[in-house]
């Protein structure tokens, strides 16, 4: 299994700079929605403090929980890809201190540093390359549970 990346320490010092320029140091109370699937992606957060966890509503009352994200990770992709919507929930199940990111603004930023961008991208692929790693994993247990008590 790969090592988790994050996002910020990724990045080279200079691109980190110029990225951290358009950050804003927000905070959510536990149990805060901070999005819903389907919602507008019009922004992303680095996660400072606490926890959030990934959800998808799969019944009209019943979410599961997809990832649980801590300090360091990215919080929010979908702000790359149209149609700029949100594919998961997202709820803090703690306090958490994050850095938020305008996707607007740093999408801005990509044009003007074509480098910044692709690094910012190739960075961006590998979090979420992981992650889909860690699910398959934990898809792959639940079967295998699931097979040995029929």
């Amino acid at each position: 299994m790969t090592k988790a990346i994050k996002l910020l320490t990724a990045l080279p010092p200079p691109q980190r700079q110029r990225l951290m320029a358009l950050a804003q140091e927000v905070s959510f109370p536990e149990d805060t929605r901070i999005f819903e699937a389907g919602g507008t992606a019009d922004r992303f957060w680095v996660i400072r403090s606490g926890a959030v966890s990934l959800d998808q509503q799969v019944t009209s009352i019943q979410r599961v929980t997809v990832a649980s994200l801590g300090s360091g990770d990215l919080l929010g992709w979908s702000w790359l890809f149209p149609p700029y919507q949100w594919d998961f929930g997202a709820e803090a199940f703690s306090p958490v201190r994050a850095y938020e990111f305008d996707a607007a603004a740093v999408l801005r930023l990509c044009e003007e540093d074509p480098e910044l961008g692709m690094s910012l991208v190739r960075h961006v692929a590998e979090i979420l390359a992981h992650r889909l790693e860690l699910t398959r994993g934990r898809l792959m247990e639940q079967y295998g549970q699931r097979r040995s008590a029929l």
